[in-house]
């Protein structure tokens, strides 16, 4: 079986809040915040609603029969037609098990909307049992099916008040957690072009994401012990051949984690 651990990253879609609010002649910053405040003025909050969004960067942790692999779909240029297809062509071509933090109430719905502006198809992501029996009572759309594990759902016993952080529960476990970067850092570093940062950024939230789903499976009884700890092998030593300073970085704070006394 494919496991297929992902993680988008978004900022304000100003092309959106210049049509809808006539913002023309405005810069992008002054079009995110005008949108925000907006949404402030609402709700309370200045998060926008997931259709606001606009996808930059989507980070994939892929676990086969044989390999492991983390990565962020397309290039740093890529528009955002181009990884949101990529994302659908992989679970057309692999049909993984889908794995995420929090991807039922935001990364999923993000996904849609972006895919219906652009035109992308997904029938296999959609498939309810019509053409594959298979997906029937096991597909990627119901909450309580396990195609795809939103893992802060489960967890929480799909109860609100249950709910924690990615990283908080990276932490607890010995995992590094969030790195210098958060969510609501993304627009800024957007702004700045760092979407280099970005796309590292996210690639360490999957990384976290996939360690946490290793030990659910342990505590589900899908894995034994020794068959955990080859795994976490796996992932160390795809990180060491990989060679990049922010999975160095990443696995520096993971050894250091491990040696801390719990």
């Amino acid at each position: 079986m494919h496991c297929f651990s992902f993680d988008i990253e978004t900022v304000p879609d100003v092309e959106f809040g210049r049509r809808m609010w006539d913002l023309d002649g405005l810069s992008d910053q002054d079009v995110g915040t005008a949108m925000m405040f907006k949404q402030l003025q609402k709700s309370g909050r200045d998060f926008l609603p997931l259709h606001q969004h606009r996808i930059v960067a989507i980070s994939v942790a892929l676990r086969t029969r044989d390999t492991f692999k983390v990565w962020s779909l397309g290039d740093a240029d890529s528009d955002e037609a181009e990884i949101v297809k990529r994302f659908y062509d992989g679970l057309d071509r692999y049909t993984p098990d889908l794995v995420s933090w929090n991807g039922s109430g935001f990364d999923l719905p993000v996904l849609h909307y972006r895919a219906l502006k652009h035109g992308i198809q997904a029938p296999r992501y959609w498939e309810m049992g019509d053409n594959d029996r298979d997906f029937r009572f096991n597909n990627y759309l119901s909450r309580f099916h396990w195609r795809h594990v939103d893992l802060m759902d489960v967890l929480a016993g799909f109860q609100m008040r249950g709910r924690a952080s990615l990283d908080q529960t990276a932490v607890m476990l010995g995992f590094p957690g969030k790195l210098g970067m958060s969510g609501d850092k993304v627009w800024p570093c957007w702004l700045d072009g760092g979407i280099e940062d970005i796309r590292n950024y996210c690639e360490t939230d999957v990384l976290n994401t996939y360690l946490i789903y290793l030990r659910f499976e342990f505590m589900r009884g899908n894995i034994d012990a020794q068959d955990l700890e080859r795994e976490l092998d796996l992932v160390r030593s795809t990180l060491v051949a990989m060679n990049e300073p922010h999975l160095n970085e990443f696995a520096a704070a993971w050894a250091k984690s491990s040696r801390e006394p719990s």
